[in-house]
């Protein structure tokens, strides 16, 4: 019996299985007797009545859902009968077969291939029904007296689901389940393949293959694939990919819940998508300031933004805050400005091409691309925003202290930091790069800081070296996603609340992108450490003014805002190099 979750499904492996049996010539080789009436029939279904062998009828039976091996004198595979069902067909009840010699036959042994659907796996009830077909039906098929082999091949879809109760085997000893992961060590380096995993969706997104961070990891293996193991040493595409390890890390970069699911066999727990310790999007629509788009409050202290750069546009937030990190999102939006008052970046109109095309054939100048188009974008937006400032509510003009933009976008990356040197508001804008630090990534506190690092409550700017000789941040993306909602769900009136600008039809496209990701409460298992990882839903709505908020709040804490009742926060600390009596002596001869 070969049962699948559908009939259709079954019949499908039936089809696969028929189409073997008449062309592949190994099976040829091996079985002769059966392979060569098989092809005798040529895929006309009516000759099977007709067919024999030294004049005796065969009795081959070539059916959509049941087949029948041919009848050979000596052959061990006389008379098989292979039949299919679905995990609720008839077919399972009193499953039984009645041979040409009279013998009448019941099931000796089944395969079960992914009984439980997607759907199924997340429904205790389907869990409950499904679990009962496979002990009460289907195990039940033997004859009398007889021995069945049953043989299950599932993944593990969600926690509890069919295939965890199976591999269970205090809940069913009879079974004896075995896990299997395509990853079944990771690799160390996690720094290297943060790298790697940069270039490659930087590559990607400029329509390129990938081959930019393929090469990267043939020039880095060794140091790559330190302390990975995978299962399936040959599971990989060798057009794009030179190992079974980069295509796990491949296959986890594109999408982690799917890669633990699928391949790993460890998905992650029923997860309820409303987040541990986050607020939804009716608190944030009514988590009203009282005041107008563009007016801050008149405690108002310091005045950060941030700027998320897109191929087709930018995404900006500006916050006021007090020194104890209550703040007000005082106004958001994007450039060019969209018409529409809700939209996802998919269908943005205008984008950053259409804009400066436009420019460009106003001035009878050539067409920029795509560099040059962000160029142009950031200098309007920035002057934008620097020139109109922010009005208090004593009509008091606040200027940004800091402003921060996104410098993650693979090759724009140069582009962003080239900007930001050259830019006359260059002494208070600052490139940033937003890390993923999860429960099984370093610590973003073991990073040891180098002479000159600036260092603060999960973010650093280290010295500025190499190419660029620009400063820029790195933040702990998963922290300030936490701290972000932390501030949405306190109270009024109490330090650290932050609010939002505007009304409330105004503030519901904003409230979609700071509930887009939800938080999954993570620990590493050698080390006890817990991270709160966030993660974009399912659907892959927009982001971008959450990011935006992480910005403004990093600016904020870089700028001298503290959260009194933060565990463990320190001020911003600059590594200090002790120098000696006559090396001071030396530097003032130097002088």
């Amino acid at each position: 019996m070969l049962v699948a979750a559908s009939g259709a499904r079954a019949q499908k492996l039936l089809e696969e299985l028929k189409v073997w049996l008449e062309t592949n010539p190994l099976l040829l080789a091996d079985f002769p007797e059966v392979c060569v009436a098989i092809r005798k029939l040529e895929r006309v279904a009516h000759r099977q009545k007709g067919q024999r062998f030294r004049g005796e009828p065969t009795r081959i039976e070539w059916g959509a859902t049941r087949i029948v091996l041919p009848a050979i004198p000596g052959s061990a595979a006389s008379g098989v009968v292979i039949q299919c069902s679905g995990m609720e067909g008839s077919e399972l009840r009193g499953a039984s077969f009645a041979r040409y010699d009279g013998r009448i036959l019941r099931p000796t042994h089944v395969l079960v291939d992914d009984p439980q659907t997607r759907e199924s796996a997340f429904s205790p009830t389907q869990c409950d029904s499904r679990e009962q077909i496979i002990k009460a039906d289907i195990l039940g098929m033997a004859g009398p007296g007889e021995q069945m082999a049953c043989c299950i091949t599932m993944t593990v879809g969600a926690d509890d689901d069919l295939a965890h109760r199976l591999l269970d085997r205090k809940r069913n000893p009879e079974f004896r389940g075995e896990k299997y992961r395509l990853l079944e060590s990771p690799p160390k380096n996690v720094e290297l393949w943060e790298r790697y995993r940069e270039l490659r969706e930087a590559d990607l997104m400029n329509d390129g293959d990938g081959s930019e961070a393929t090469e990267f990891y043939r020039e880095n293996r060794e140091a790559m694939d330190e302390g990975a193991v995978v299962s399936w040493p040959a599971r990989y595409n060798p057009k794009t990919e030179i190992s079974a390890i980069q295509f796990a890390m491949n296959l986890k970069f594109r999408d982690e819940t799917a890669f633990l699911s699928e391949y790993q066999n460890e998905p992650v727990a029923k997860i309820d998508e409303s987040g541990e310790g986050m607020v939804d999007a009716i608190t944030i629509i009514n988590k009203s300031s009282g005041y107008k788009r563009g007016v801050a409050p008149l405690e108002s202290q310091l005045l950060t933004g941030f700027i998320d750069v897109h191929k087709d546009l930018l995404y900006w937030a500006s916050v006021a805050w007090e020194r104890n990190f209550t703040g007000v999102v005082v106004d958001w939006g994007t450039y060019p400005e969209q018409k529409k008052l809700n939209f996802q970046l998919s269908e943005a109109r205008p984008t950053l091409s259409d804009v400066a095309k436009k420019k460009a054939f106003d001035a009878r100048q050539k067409i920029p691309g795509l560099e040059g188009a962000l160029t142009g974008a950031l200098e309007t937006l920035v002057e934008t925003l620097f020139e109109r400032g922010v009005q208090r509510e004593d009509g008091a003009l606040m200027r940004y202290d800091r402003i921060l933009i996104d410098a993650n976008w693979g090759e724009m990356t140069d582009v962003v930091y080239q900007f930001c040197r050259r830019s006359r508001f260059g002494a208070n804008l600052l490139p940033s790069h937003g890390m993923g630090v999860g429960a099984s990534s370093r610590a973003f506190g073991d990073y040891k800081a180098q002479r000159g690092d600036v260092v603060g409550l999960h973010w650093r700017v280290p010295n500025a070296i190499g190419k660029r000789s620009t400063r820029h941040a790195v933040i702990d993306a998963n922290f300030w996603k936490s701290f972000i909602h932390g501030r949405l769900a306190t109270a009024p009136g109490d330090p650290g609340c932050l609010s939002l600008n505007g009304d409330p039809g105004e503030r519901g496209l904003i409230a979609s992108h700071l509930t887009a990701e939800y938080c999954v409460p993570t620990v590493n298992e050698r080390t006890g450490r817990r991270v709160n990882e966030w993660k974009l839903r399912m659907r892959r709505p927009d982001n971008h003014w959450f990011d935006c908020l992480v910005g403004a709040c990093v600016g904020a804490s870089i700028c001298g805002a503290k959260l009194p009742t933060t565990p463990g926060e320190t001020a911003p600390t600059r590594k200090v190099r002790r120098v000696s009596f006559s090396e001071l002596q030396q530097r003032r001869r130097r002088r």
